[in-house]
């Protein structure tokens, strides 16, 4: 791998566009000098945005368009105009090779039906899935997928799920054997539809896959700091995800309604005041930025079209660590050991009785 990875940006994507797009890679830039950018965009807005960031130009090339994705552009819309488009080009600067991994925070929609049709499904995955660090009780967030991308799954694309979830957290913090479960309705090993249930005993089988499967977990307990890896449906997950982000919001909002309600819990919240910054840091989205499309031939990486600088540094982040670490070598890896057991098993499922 390159010690210089590049990373394409698409400059145009997101609610703030070029703008905070750059002041991101200024960000990744000043946090990890290695790294180098391709933004792809409107070159002359790029450049006057550059040259407020001193040293950052020499590190940056530039790919003009004009041409944007709107976030309300459907994927079949994005498809047609995605050769030219900011998002496009970023994806295609990884397909060509020119690029490491792309990040965008654009329409997810787009994002994804462009780096499908570009970059292809690896070998011995049968869909891709989209997946995003959550906050945790603990130092390391969890990683959970499937958020969105596969509505309708079977035991097969769960199993090929929990390996690239493990995958990813092998990557991202290092861990030999992350703790995997499949998110379920309840923790008894009746509890659940088929393919949930189907899933884990592949998982408790495979043993030589290199992550720790410890069965069913509970939608409350996403957020507790017990397991690494939370495997679910993209219809289940998008839920799940949608209720953490609105709680955290709620105690947030409630927390302020509560400390502004009179003179004395104004003067409490003084006091507090450490421990509230705390909460709110934690809860932040910008801080648990970047979501991953895995299982494609390539990385390509989303970032929340609202991220400020912060946030678009860490999905930046992300995407050179993934990169760096070549997580699609991995998935492949444990991809073809646990294909010969589904394999097996067919072929078992196949031969008439005696």
């Amino acid at each position: 791998m390159n010690h210089q990875p590049l990373i394409a940006i698409d400059a145009m994507g997101g609610d703030e566009g070029i703008s905070v797009m750059v002041a991101g890679v200024a960000l990744a830039h000043s946090r990890n000098s290695n790294l180098r950018f391709l933004l792809v965009g409107d070159e002359t807005q790029i450049k006057t945005a550059l040259a407020k960031r001193d040293g950052l130009i020499e590190n940056c090339e530039i790919l003009h368009t004009d041409k944007v994705v709107s976030g309300e552009d459907r994927p079949s819309q994005a498809l047609r105009k995605s050769r030219g488009s900011s998002m496009g080009l970023a994806i295609n600067a990884v397909k060509s090779g020119q690029a490491n991994a792309a990040v965008s925070a654009g329409n997810t929609g787009a994002l994804m039906a462009m780096s499908k049709l570009a970059l292809r499904t690896m070998k011995g995955i049968d869909r891709p899935a989209l997946a995003a660090l959550l906050p945790t009780m603990i130092d390391s967030d969890v990683v959970m997928l499937d958020l969105g991308a596969n509505t309708e799954c079977d035991a097969r694309n769960l199993v090929q799920f929990a390996i690239m979830g493990a995958a990813y957290a092998r990557a991202i913090y290092g861990f030999e054997n992350p703790s995997v479960k499949l998110l379920n309705i309840g923790t008894e090993d009746l509890k659940g539809k088929d393919a949930v249930r189907d899933a884990a005993n592949y998982l408790n089988d495979a043993k030589a896959l290199p992550m720790d499967f410890k069965g069913f977990t509970e939608a409350d307990k996403i957020n507790s700091g017990d397991v690494d890896v939370v495997v679910c449906d993209g219809y289940s997950g998008n839920i799940a995800l949608k209720a953490v982000e609105g709680a955290a919001r709620f105690v947030t909002d409630l927390l302020k309604r509560a400390f502004t309600s009179s003179i004395r819990s104004k003067f409490g919240f003084l006091v507090s005041r450490p421990a509230t910054e705390l909460l709110r840091h934690h809860l932040d989205p910008n801080n648990h930025n970047g979501a991953v499309f895995l299982g494609l031939n390539g990385v390509v990486v989303k970032s929340h079209g609202s991220a400020n600088d912060i946030g678009v540094a860490n999905a930046i982040k992300v995407a050179a660590r993934l990169a760096e670490d070549n997580i699609n070598s991995r998935i492949a890896n444990d991809i073809d050991s646990i294909n010969a057991m589904f394999s097996n098993v067919s072929k078992q499922d196949s031969e008439p009785s005696t």
